[in-house]
């Protein structure tokens, strides 16, 4: 399907890839993951000939269709509905022809061809699709011009998926999506009958889609069996065996040189001696592929205040007098609360959010608000609103008036700005190195509550661990918007549905919230609705009580897995340190303190394992 040879390719100076290799076979769901700034985009382009490689060769399968999500879908009258439909350019050009061929056998020709490829059943299958990313049946019949533009990207991502090419690319396909879509698009792709290259950070999207991973890292491609976990653990291992190679490769150093260091000077031994000599110049290193430096995100601690910092009783929003948006609010928020807001886009996700903030009064109803209350409120279009020229240090320098320019140093460090980042124009810094610096801007002040709308869209893997770290260690309040399965489930334990002109407490947990949505005759992506049935209801009852029967089980599962990460963290750098040869050399090292350490480590890691697995059986059988 795809062969890439030796591929390397240059850009201002920089090298994104340096003689990479791979195959990608027909059929395959591939998710191409790599740090920001690694290449993957200017990958897709490559294999769309849009650039041209530097050396080496990108081979597609002969008579291929590839297919991609254009930037940006057109504006004018044609609806959505109409859009997509014209992506299949086959079948638009067959129906055009029909309408002027006088031909008999052409047009009998047309019309078996039409049959072949279902072209008949295709408006209900494009419908479908709009449908599953968020279009009900009046907005598919709109004029493209209504829309905004991450509407209208949504109507290009449905073109290219109802086009059906040989080789579709997606580059981050979800940014523009709600949760509710996300899910429909997974499940979408989970059953694509071609072949996909995917570009995503999203780390359960990668984990339900793909069947492979391939990674851009260090300019080189290597490709991977599985979903993300399964790479990550081959990656892991790939790391565990190259270090043990290099700690036995560190002896035979050892042995060699203290051979030669014994015996250069002594005749007999002589000719020994010069053959070690050869054999350790001929001894390769062992290349120790590096953990890259993961990026710090650590939110500034607000001081403790009392509950609750809000409380809405009855509260109304709108934007216009007597149009409230949402009514019958009866909420409250905690100091320690994680709570994310659900519901398709168009429900009122961010007129909540907005409420909360203090961005818009209350129109009717009661809400109590501290006054000593803090919020931090980030969103994607703050991201644009940087201001050209200014640097990092300028932006946050200019709120933290007065500052001693180390402290204002301190702040951006805390979200991963080196000394030489910190005076970097905006307009020469990543989309992930915006958001971070965003999120420095929003949080200089230790807000007592801090609101992320879809806070992930820019950034990797990595950054969105660091992320679900820095809002887990955080003990101020979080409210988060995001379709990002993975970081929602690693933080929110509290959620709230916004549907029908409301928000309240959802019954039950994420998994709970996702069998809903896949339920649903429409599979997930454009219903706004909460079911009212007694069924639905006493579903979810059930579910909430199973929860909190199990609830402590997790948590000790959670808690032994962290105390197995810790260890085997510590246990690794140890490792590293006893394999590097250098070590043994140094002054004042007691190595025998550090293999006793290490043996310890080992025993605790051994005992940490058991305690998980006790954990999980007890989970498995709860559940």
């Amino acid at each position: 399907m795809l062969t890439i040879t030796d591929l390397t390719y240059r850009i201002g100076g920089r090298t994104l890839l340096d003689g990479a290799s791979t195959q990608i076979n027909a059929g395959w769901k591939v998710g191409l993951v790599g740090r920001n700034g690694a290449g993957k985009s200017t990958l897709l382009d490559l294999i769309r000939e849009v650039l041209h490689p530097d050396a080496g060769t990108l081979k597609l399968q002969r008579d291929l269709r590839l297919g991609f999500v254009a930037q940006e879908a057109p504006a004018g009258e044609q609806s959505p509905l109409d859009v997509v439909l014209a992506a299949d350019e086959e079948r638009a050009s067959l129906f055009a022809e029909a309408e002027t061929a006088e031909d008999p056998q052409r047009i009998a020709e047309i019309q078996m061809r039409l049959v072949d490829i279902d072209a008949h059943s295709a408006t209900a299958r494009a419908a479908r699709i709009l449908s599953g990313l968020g279009f009900d049946h009046e907005d598919q019949q709109r004029p493209m011009r209504s829309f905004s533009g991450g509407w209208r990207m949504r109507v290009a991502l449905a073109a290219a998926l109802f086009a059906e090419p040989d080789l579709l690319l997606l580059d981050e396909p979800t940014n523009h999506l709600d949760l509710e879509a996300t899910l429909w698009l997974e499940n979408f792709l989970g059953s694509y009958r071609r072949t996909l290259l995917l570009v995503s950070h999203d780390r359960e999207f990668l984990n339900n889609v793909s069947t492979h991973i391939l990674s851009l890292a260090e300019r080189k491609l290597s490709i991977y069996s599985g979903g993300y976990d399964a790479y990550l653990r081959a990656k892991r291992e790939a790391l565990a065996r190259n270090q043990a190679l290099a700690a036995k490769q560190a002896n035979q150093r050892a042995h060699l040189q203290s051979f030669i260091d014994r015996f250069r000077a002594q005749a007999t031994k002589a000719s020994q001696a010069q053959s070690r000599m050869k054999a350790l110049a001929r001894l390769e290193p062992v290349s120790l592929a590096s953990e890259e430096a993961s990026i710090p995100f650590s939110f500034p601690d607000p001081e403790e205040m009392s509950p609750p910092l809000i409380a809405l009783d009855l509260a109304e929003v709108g934007y216009e007098p007597g149009k409230p948006i949402l009514k019958r609010l009866n909420l409250r928020i905690d100091p320690d609360d994680r709570i994310a807001l659900l519901g398709a886009n168009g429900n009122g996700k961010s007129t909540l959010a907005k409420f909360l903030s203090g961005r818009l009064p209350a129109q009717a109803g009661k809400q109590t608000r501290s006054s000593k209350l803090r919020c931090g409120f980030f969103a994607q279009h703050q991201i644009e609103d940087l201001e050209s020229g200014r640097t990092a240090y300028d932006h946050l320098a200019k709120l933290m008036k007065n500052a001693a320019p180390e402290k204002v140093r301190a702040g951006l460090a805390r979200f991963g700005f080196s000394q030489d980042k910190a005076f970097v124009r905006v307009d020469d810094l990543s989309g992930g190195e915006k958001a971070r610096l965003t999120l420095a801007l929003v949080t200089y002040n230790a807000p007592h509550l801090l609101i992320l709308d879809e806070p992930t869209n820019h950034l990797d893997i990595e950054a969105r661990e660091a992320l679900v770290q820095a809002i887990n260690d955080y003990s101020g309040a979080v409210i988060l918007i995001s379709h990002d399965w993975h970081l929602l489930s690693l933080t929110a334990d509290r959620l709230w549905l916004v549907a029908n002109g409301t928000a309240e407490p959802f019954q039950g947990d994420l998994a709970d919230y996702r069998r809903l949505l896949l339920e649903r005759p429409s599979g997930g992506g454009q219903s706004s609705k909460q079911s009212s049935e007694p069924n639905d209801r006493q579903t979810r009852r059930a579910s909430a009580s199973k929860r909190r029967e199990i609830d402590p089980l997790r948590r000790k599962v959670k808690a032994a897995e962290d105390q197995l990460a810790n260890l085997t963290t510590r246990k690794a750098a140890l490792d590293q340190q006893l394999a590097d040869p250098a070590i043994y050399a140094q002054a004042g090292v007691d190595i025998q303190e550090m293999l006793r350490r290490q043996g310890e480590l080992q025993v605790q890691i051994d005992e940490a394992e058991a305690a998980w697995l006790q954990a999980s059986e007890a989970l498995e059988q709860a559940g």
